[in-house]
């Protein structure tokens, strides 16, 4: 069975850091290209950040560029979401979500909460 499951959430003053992750189990990450999607109350779902298959092309959205980091580690099958200089605005589930071809895999998410 397929399962994406992340961790790392919680609540955090304006300015701190997090570090989110996503472990995968029944799948092998590093065939897939990974993103972090987050959905905010009464928004719709937005992207985050992208890391392709090879790991050689990363994209972020404006809002969090040069504040977060997205990252692979292939020995232990799991995606990061380094995310600093938090603010209010960032509080939101954070979604990991695996693609490969028609094969698309999300995980349950994981609330941040950045209070001001």
């Amino acid at each position: 069975q397929v399962q994406l499951v992340e961790s790392g959430g919680g609540l955090v003053q304006a300015g701190g850091s997090l570090r989110l992750s996503c472990a995968a189990s029944g799948l092998t990450l590093n065939n897939y290209d990974m993103r972090w999607y987050r959905q905010a109350p009464g928004k719709e779902r937005e992207f985050v950040a992208h890391l392709i298959l090879s790991g050689g092309s990363i994209s972020y959205a404006d809002s969090v560029k040069g504040r977060f980091t997205i990252s692979r580690d292939n020995a232990k099958n799991a995606v990061y979401l380094q995310m600093n200089g938090l603010k209010p605005e960032d509080t939101a589930i954070y979604y990991c979500h695996a693609r490969r071809w028609t094969s698309v895999y999300w995980g349950q998410g994981t609330q941040v909460t950045v209070s001001s």
